[in-house]
């Protein structure tokens, strides 16, 4: 069983780590997260951090419980990627096991805004989508067929907790007609372990920084199939078209920027077999971020949701071959609509 201290003492952790010395003045402030951790910046004198710990149940309106462990597999991710793109993480300053709490470099919002927001309001800079895919096909394509690198992450029962129940079994169970298919995709996920998987490519985990895009968040961290990270993210490029109409051409232009880096970078298997995996899981996880565990906020209207709807159940049961012609579909879909 996992033990955490309680309660969270962050100047002992700080003490722990040696990011702090006894007495040092020291100031802490709780920042806007996901629904999966706490987070504060840490305000030492001459310096700032960045501390984030897990917990046991997450932030959402199901009940939905995850072992705290996961803080190690994302500081374990942290160190994987820096040593093969050291600009795309924000820098680990250390874990700390007792308390679940990971430590790391400070990235101030003024130089690195999160790309969520900027994509809300209709900035669509294609050619940082195109460094996103590049950045992820770099850690897949040095993590493939890695071994030593598989051991470290064998984090299946994990990821199945975080992701795939949440996200893909929990939408079968709303869906019945599809409920097959669902687990059919589930099972092949799983059974697919290539190269190191963050597991959470979202815009909200992802910082626009001056050197290229910033990847944040990573306690879903396998040793799995990288077209789960692919389908995540351009997921939520198809779901914006929907949040901000008005930019819907600047989303899909994003979208084709990325999965043509991403592609271009993925030289661990055939092309063609890594798209269609995509592909498949694009519906799917649109169809998750409706009506499973963790919808998406801002799809708040009905119309919206049941035009998600109409568009993911026939291409989950009929997959089409690959990310681009399922953004086709979806932008022929909405011609017309406000």
């Amino acid at each position: 069983m996992e033990t955490i201290d309680e309660p969270f003492d962050l100047r002992a952790v700080l003490l722990r780590l040696g990011l702090c010395a006894p007495g040092e003045p020291l100031s802490s402030e709780p920042l806007a997260g996901g629904v999966s951790s706490d987070i504060v910046r840490v305000d030492l004198p001459g310096r700032s951090l960045c501390v984030k710990r897990a917990l046991p149940r997450l932030k959402v309106a199901a009940d939905w419980r995850v072992p705290v462990g996961r803080s190690a597999h994302e500081a374990e991710w942290l160190r994987v990627a820096a040593a093969i793109r050291p600009r795309a993480v924000p820098a680990l300053l250390g874990y700390d096991a007792c308390s679940g709490a990971v430590a790391m470099q400070w990235l101030a919002p003024a130089d690195y805004p999160v790309w969520k927001p900027l994509l809300r309001d209709g900035h669509c800079v294609p050619a940082f989508a195109a460094q996103v895919g590049d950045a992820l096909a770099a850690i897949h394509a040095a993590t493939a067929g890695d071994a030593a690198i598989a051991a470290r992450f064998d984090t299946g029962a994990l990821f199945h907790a975080l992701r795939l129940e949440p996200y893909l079994l929990a939408t079968a169970e709303r869906h019945p007609a599809l409920a097959t298919r669902l687990h059919a995709l589930v099972e092949a996920t799983a059974a697919t372990r290539c190269a190191l998987v963050h597991g959470d490519v979202s815009p909200k985990n992802l910082l626009v920084g001056p050197d290229g895009p910033v990847l944040l968040d990573a306690e879903c961290a396998w040793y799995g199939d990288p077209a789960f990270d692919a389908a995540f993210c351009l997921n939520h490029l198809l779901l914006k078209c929907l949040w901000t109409p008005s930019a819907r051409e600047g989303f899909l232009a994003c979208f084709a920027a990325l999965e043509r880096a991403w592609l271009d970078g993925a030289r661990w298997e055939p092309t063609a077999v890594l798209a269609a995996r995509v592909a498949a899981l694009l519906p799917a996880l649109m169809l998750a971020r409706v009506d499973g565990k963790s919808p998406v906020e801002y799809l708040t209207e009905e119309p919206d949701r049941e035009r998600v709807r109409r568009f993911a159940a026939p291409l989950i049961l009929a997959p089409l071959p690959t990310p681009s012609t399922v953004a086709g579909a979806w932008r022929d879909a909405l011609r017309g609509t406000p």
